[in-house]
């Protein structure tokens, strides 16, 4: 059998398996169990797609392109450096500050007053590694599993969106309702979808914060409080429920949009 073309669309990740202009090679942590034809290919490509965390900044050194880009993973699953990024490129966001040590965390209840909001800083997502902290013991028990702390004011939320960005476009969009009783808006905690109305300065913010940061592939969180909006934080693995909800399909709109060549 022939092998492909060193001109073929390659990725390694399965996001776009079903892609037929692309071909996956797959993901091996060691370049030598990569047959010679693929390792070929992987040398000779002028863009590799879903490089995956670990051949991401290896491939932007080659100078190489990639999708998503080096940012969607730098920042992947990283709080702390997510909201300094939005602090620096003058977006709207909750007031937030991190406390490193006990000595710092000592002055938690000096900065902040209760209720506010404590997050795991790292790898959590769909609502999970999210506190509504509202009492001294409640922030002992969050302290002592939590390093660093990642505090944030608790905000008066009017309403919750998810803004997808993919490339240079929003593909999607929706409101999350929180369950009755729960301060989560996640899908994943009970929240529902609601398409209608969502108001275009959502997608402007969602889509100028996706730009500027560099998150090529993102659902982006904002809520609205008392007619202001702030971005909360951007998932780069997110759930595909909002899109099921609509009727779409998130892995067709990956493939096309790889076919028109729009990403």
């Amino acid at each position: 059998m022939e092998a492909p073309s060193s001109h073929t669309r390659i990725a390694l990740g399965s996001q776009l398996i079903h892609c037929p202009d692309v071909l996956t090679l797959g993901v091996f942590p060691n370049l030598e169990d990569y047959p010679s034809w693929k390792l070929d290919m992987i040398l000779k490509a002028q863009k590799i797609y879903f490089p995956t965390s670990l051949y991401a900044d290896l491939f932007q050194i080659m100078g190489k392109r990639i999708f998503p880009g080096v940012n969607t993973y730098r920042f992947m699953g990283d709080k702390i450096k997510q909201t300094i990024l939005f602090q620096l490129q003058g977006l709207p966001a909750p007031r937030t500050r991190f406390y490193f040590g006990p000595k710092q965390q000592n002055s938690i209840t000096d900065d902040f007053s209760f209720p506010f909001i404590a997050k795991k800083p790292r790898t959590s997502s769909m609502g999970h590694g999210v506190w509504l902290i509202q009492d001294r013991h409640e922030l002992d028990i969050y302290l002592a599993n939590n390093h660093p702390a990642y505090i944030q004011e608790f905000l008066s939320v009017d309403d919750d969106y998810r803004v997808v960005v993919v490339g240079d476009e929003v593909v999607h969009s929706y409101r999350r309702i929180p369950a009755q009783g729960s301060f989560k808006a996640n899908i994943s905690q009970g929240g529902t979808v609601s398409l209608e109305n969502i108001p275009h300065e959502v997608l402007e913010i969602g889509l100028r914060a996706a730009r500027v940061c560099g998150f090529d592939l993102s659902g982006i969180d904002i809520c609205q409080s008392r007619g202001r909006l702030y971005i909360l934080e951007a998932n780069m693995k997110f759930g595909t429920k909002g899109f099921q909800f609509a009727g779409l399909s998130y892995r067709n709109i990956l493939n096309r949009m790889v076919s028109e060549g729009r990403i």
